[in-house]
């Protein structure tokens, strides 16, 4: 499959997921899968999970600016670097972030998120 292509599906489904139901996010990470969020590492499927679905906010829509990918080493795995904008309920202001996902094939024929950061970009 093209890089590109799965990229941009990887994005549209993560966000959309997670502007809905981050609860559903679970079954893209596996044990070995690590979250940098903000500076605090956190790793696990359900550790994960419970990180993303404690966030102070209940109702967001991010926007994505860019997607940027590349293959990744010899298992077949890529990097996904996200920038855009999240836009929080009730909040006039959106944030701006980056996001990077490293992506590795499964047995299945899929790909789940072994790295995970995420960063608030202040200016």
């Amino acid at each position: 499959m093209d890089p590109d292509a799965l990229a941009k599906a990887f994005v549209e489904h993560y966000y959309s997921t997670f502007d809905t139901n981050r609860a559903g996010l679970a079954n893209l990470y596996q044990e070995s899968s690590m979250l940098t969020f903000e500076g605090q590492k956190i790793q696990g499927s359900q550790n994960i999970v419970n990180k993303l679905t404690s966030l102070p906010f209940q109702q967001c829509k991010h926007t994505i600016t860019t997607v940027d990918c590349q293959p990744s080493g010899p298992a077949g795995g890529m990097l996904v670097l996200v920038s855009g904008n999240l836009q929080l309920s009730g909040e006039q202001h959106a944030l701006k972030f980056s996001q990077m996902f490293h992506l590795m094939p499964t047995p299945q024929g899929s790909f789940y998120v072994y790295n995970h950061i995420f960063r608030l970009n202040y200016a």
